[in-house]
């Protein structure tokens, strides 16, 4: 049975605090890939004396304990994800959304890395950028 977000934290030595499972939360039940201002401004209302570094410090305990990973899609901030599998990511140009990429098997191209580096390997990311369907209709209207 995997450990939920409380027993982790605890067992690694950090506070539980009704931030950091918020932010937890919200990175649960989104598939937006926000970054760390995306979070703050959905929570200011609820937590009005919440600073923007809690957020910031949060996600990489986060990140530390092994409950999101940190996605790098190429703008000038950050992004999590709850879901740590590995999969692939994609990105849109013009409005910025990120999209996860699931059944898809990169497992023969990994294996061709670790094969002819000599590399062990212990993950990666991949992300691919394009214009999203929304987008795409928008500059057609």
């Amino acid at each position: 049975m995997e450990k939920n977000v409380t027993d982790l934290l605890r067992e690694k030595g950090f506070k539980v605090t009704p931030q950091r499972l918020a932010i937890y939360k919200i990175l649960t039940m989104t598939k937006t890939h926000p970054s760390a201002e995306m979070i703050f401004s959905q929570l200011q209302p609820s937590y009005p004396t919440m600073s923007l570094a809690t957020v910031y410090k949060t996600v990489d305990i986060l990140r530390e304990i092994g409950m999101i990973q940190v996605l790098n899609a190429g703008e000038d901030s950050f992004r999590y994800d709850a879901d740590t599998s590995d999969h692939p990511h994609v990105r849109c140009m013009e409005c910025g959304r990120v999209d996860d990429l699931h059944d898809i098997d990169f497992s023969d191209f990994v294996d061709g890395v670790a094969k002819r580096t000599s590399y062990r390997l212990t993950g990666q990311q991949f992300y691919f950028y394009g214009i999203c369907p929304d987008c795409q209709k928008r500059s057609a209207n």
